[in-house]
Protein backbone atom coordinates (compact mmCIF):
# COMPACT_ATOMS: atom_id res chain seq x y z
CA UNK A 1 0.00 0.00 0.00
CA UNK A 2 1.35 3.42 -0.96
CA UNK A 3 1.32 6.27 1.53
CA UNK A 4 0.14 9.83 1.00
CA UNK A 5 0.59 12.57 3.59
CA UNK A 6 -2.17 15.12 4.12
CA UNK A 7 -0.88 18.26 5.81
CA UNK A 8 -3.81 19.64 7.76
CA UNK A 9 -4.86 21.17 11.07
CA UNK A 10 -7.87 21.10 13.37
CA UNK A 11 -10.87 23.02 12.04
CA UNK A 12 -9.59 23.30 8.46
CA UNK A 13 -12.75 23.10 6.35
CA UNK A 14 -10.75 23.08 3.12
CA UNK A 15 -8.82 20.07 4.42
CA UNK A 16 -12.11 18.29 5.07
CA UNK A 17 -13.25 19.09 1.51
CA UNK A 18 -9.99 17.77 0.07
CA UNK A 19 -10.27 14.57 2.09
CA UNK A 20 -13.86 14.02 0.93
CA UNK A 21 -12.69 14.43 -2.66
CA UNK A 22 -9.73 12.06 -2.51
CA UNK A 23 -10.75 9.33 -0.06
CA UNK A 24 -13.19 7.54 -2.39
CA UNK A 25 -10.59 7.15 -5.15
CA UNK A 26 -7.70 5.98 -2.95
CA UNK A 27 -8.80 2.74 -1.36
CA UNK A 28 -7.41 0.11 -1.21
CA UNK A 29 -4.24 1.14 -3.03
CA UNK A 30 -3.29 4.15 -0.90
CA UNK A 31 -3.17 5.04 2.77
CA UNK A 32 -3.64 8.64 3.92
CA UNK A 33 -1.56 9.79 6.87
CA UNK A 34 -2.78 13.07 8.37
CA UNK A 35 -0.08 15.37 9.74
CA UNK A 36 -1.23 18.29 11.88
CA UNK A 37 1.01 21.23 11.03
CA UNK A 38 0.28 22.91 14.37
CA UNK A 39 2.60 20.37 16.02
CA UNK A 40 5.69 21.90 14.36
CA UNK A 41 6.89 25.45 13.79
CA UNK A 42 8.69 24.26 10.67
CA UNK A 43 5.49 22.79 9.23
CA UNK A 44 3.52 25.93 10.11
CA UNK A 45 6.10 28.05 8.28
CA UNK A 46 6.09 25.70 5.30
CA UNK A 47 2.35 24.97 4.95
CA UNK A 48 0.54 27.51 7.15
CA UNK A 49 -1.24 29.37 4.37
CA UNK A 50 -1.20 26.53 1.81
CA UNK A 51 -3.08 23.69 3.53
CA UNK A 52 -4.45 21.31 2.57
CA UNK A 53 -1.39 19.87 0.85
CA UNK A 54 -1.01 16.23 -0.15
CA UNK A 55 2.51 14.82 -0.45
CA UNK A 56 3.65 11.54 -1.94
CA UNK A 57 5.90 9.62 0.41
CA UNK A 58 7.65 7.84 -2.48
CA UNK A 59 9.02 10.91 -4.26
CA UNK A 60 8.10 13.95 -2.13
CA UNK A 61 5.91 15.53 -4.82
CA UNK A 62 3.17 17.79 -3.47
CA UNK A 63 -0.18 19.05 -4.65
CA UNK A 64 -1.88 21.96 -2.91
CA UNK A 65 -5.49 22.97 -2.74
CA UNK A 66 -7.46 23.72 -4.82
CA UNK A 67 -7.41 20.62 -7.01
CA UNK A 68 -10.09 18.46 -8.56
CA UNK A 69 -10.27 14.66 -8.87
CA UNK A 70 -8.70 14.65 -12.34
CA UNK A 71 -5.72 16.73 -11.20
CA UNK A 72 -5.34 14.50 -8.15
CA UNK A 73 -5.45 11.32 -10.25
CA UNK A 74 -2.69 12.70 -12.48
CA UNK A 75 -0.70 13.56 -9.36
CA UNK A 76 -0.82 10.02 -7.93
CA UNK A 77 -0.31 8.29 -11.28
Amino acid sequence: MKELILYTTVGCHLCEQALELIEPILEPKYQIVKVDISDSDDLINRYGIRIPVVARSDNGAEIGWPFDQQQFLLFID
